[in-house]
């Protein structure tokens, strides 16, 4: 086109090449948009996954600790005593640890592992050997128990 004819409209080729054109730079535009919220998805989920994993080593470790406690807790009646490891439980139950609650109850091996047969009700727990505990809702740690055998 030459300085005189800038009002002169376009051929149609040129309109039709300049609309093909549009359309894929909208089409990429977007598809660029779409693929930056997956990464910023896929970067969250995977914080949020270290995160739990890391709080479920440390809650691992201090599991020992709270055994222990708890152990002596039964045999030394101290009210200091008791009130850590009141505490120090109900810090492990705030970042998400649930008791399994077994005792008395029917065995269950998707939570329980059993350490011994013993007389008693079949199939019943009779005694708790070692707590197990959830973290949130994946198993961190089986029940140990003692099993019934029956009569």
């Amino acid at each position: 086109m030459d300085q005189n004819n800038i009002n002169e409209p376009a051929p149609i080729d040129e309109v039709v090449f300049l609309k093909d054109q549009l359309s894929e730079m909208e089409l990429n535009w977007k598809r660029a948009l779409a693929d930056y919220k997956n990464l910023v998805d896929r970067s969250n989920k995977e914080r949020r996954q270290f995160t739990e994993f890391a709080n479920e080593v440390l809650v691992m470790k201090f599991l020992s600790v709270y055994d222990s406690l708890d152990m002596l807790g039964k045999y030394n009646p101290d009210q200091g005593l008791q009130l850590t490891i009141k505490q120090f439980g109900q810090v492990l139950k705030e970042e998400g640890l649930k008791e399994i609650d077994a005792l008395g109850k029917d065995y269950d091996v998707n939570e329980m592992e059993a350490i011994e047969l013993i007389e008693g009700e079949k199939d019943k727990v009779i005694e708790v050997i070692t707590k197990g505990f959830y973290l949130k809702e994946k198993l961190l740690r089986p029940t140990r128990v003692k099993v019934g055998k029956g009569n």
